[in-house]
């Protein structure tokens, strides 16, 4: 009797990981280009990422060693803190720790106070800070990201939030405390020893900072900074219960699927046939290092520019585009180098050195 064999085969769906968020970005952190996102332009509530400018304010503007008096200031503090005392004393860059790893409300209000006397003075020299950094959909009204008793609270958005955590990151004292995993000290009164509420930096090896936050009506908030193979991401969620697993997923995809070209390296020399520059080799003003998939690496088109100003060595020469579907993605000025060799023995030949 023949054995008759059946071979059932199972399909099984392909599909990629939906992004819970109501809004989200991934940003190239060198270039500040958009890699993905939804919603990016959508205002939300920030809730404790609002921290984030709190923080880089006090970094560039306070000497973080100078010591600090708690005042009952925060007695108007509620929600996650870092359980200070009227009357404490510890130095500002403790403040700091409690601010980004616990999320300290208390430590809010009392630096926006130590460094501008009022919250409301605080408020002022946040939204300067973002009108400055470009931050054009973003309106602080305190330091901690809290809403007020009537529901009104710090508003920004996904592309915002990029923006400010691509700029906080070439600070080299705010990287160190946002990436701090622990943080023990000692003020006047206590010991305090300290987690950060981050859980991508136990649970991944490339998070390198960021901040959480999370208040009844903005829900749950991310943003976070991170690096593999040179590759400097940004990536913010707002108002998304499944924050931590979608930071991982857009990590992952990114580091994946794009890699770091020098778009300068394969630029035919520029040519100058109106002679405006004498002569002059030119020398390009950035690395030209970008974020970038297979199918843009295909279809990227170079143009430029030579200004007709006649600069002189090292002077601005004009400006090169980088362009994907005729849509500019980065630009880089150009600049005056040096003249070339055969150039110089031209000009001896026919007038003289």
């Amino acid at each position: 009797m023949k054995k008759i064999i059946i071979f059932i085969i199972i399909l099984i769906p392909i599909y990629t990981k939906a992004i819970s968020a109501d809004a989200y970005i991934v940003m190239d952190a060198n270039t500040n280009r958009v890699l993905d996102g939804k919603n990016i332009n959508k205002e939300h509530l920030i809730a404790s990422t609002t921290k984030i400018m709190t923080a880089i304010i006090i970094i560039e503007n306070v000497n973080l060693n100078e010591e600090v008096e708690v005042s009952d200031v925060i007695l108007k503090s509620y929600g996650s803190s870092m359980y200070l005392n009227v009357g404490e004393k510890l130095r500002v860059i403790d403040l700091l720790y409690g601010l980004l790893l616990r999320s300290g409300n208390d430590a809010a209000i009392m630096l926006a106070n130590y460094y501008s006397g009022s919250m409301e003075a605080f408020s002022v020299v946040m939204n300067n800070y973002a009108k400055k950094l470009g931050m054009n959909h973003t309106t602080f009204i305190n330091s901690s990201g809290l809403e007020n008793d009537a529901g009104i609270g710090n508003i920004s958005t996904a592309y915002d939030m990029a923006i400010l955590e691509s700029y906080a990151i070439n600070n080299n004292i705010y990287n160190k405390i946002s990436g701090t995993k622990y943080y023990n000290f000692k003020s006047s009164n206590k010991s305090f020893s300290m987690k950060n509420k981050n859980k991508l930096l136990f649970e991944t090896n490339y998070v390198i900072g960021g901040k959480t936050g999370y208040t009844k009506k903005a829900r749950r908030t991310l943003v976070s900074a991170g690096i593999k193979d040179n590759k400097k991401v940004i990536v913010v969620t707002l108002n998304d219960p499944n924050d931590f697993n979608d930071h991982k997923t857009l990590y992952q995809k990114v580091f994946k699927n794009y890699q770091i070209k020098n778009v300068c390296e394969n630029i035919h020399s520029i040519k100058d046939p109106l002679n405006l520059y004498d002569g002059y080799e030119f020398n390009y003003d950035e690395e030209c290092n970008l974020l970038l998939n297979k199918d843009e690496i295909k279809s990227l088109k170079i143009d430029y520019v030579l200004f007709d100003n006649h600069s002189k060595k090292n002077h601005i020469a004009g400006i090169i585009k980088f362009k994907i579907n005729n849509n500019i993605i980065y630009q880089s000025l150009i600049r005056l180098k040096k003249k070339v060799k055969w150039y110089h023995y031209l000009q001896c030949l026919f007038n003289g050195c």
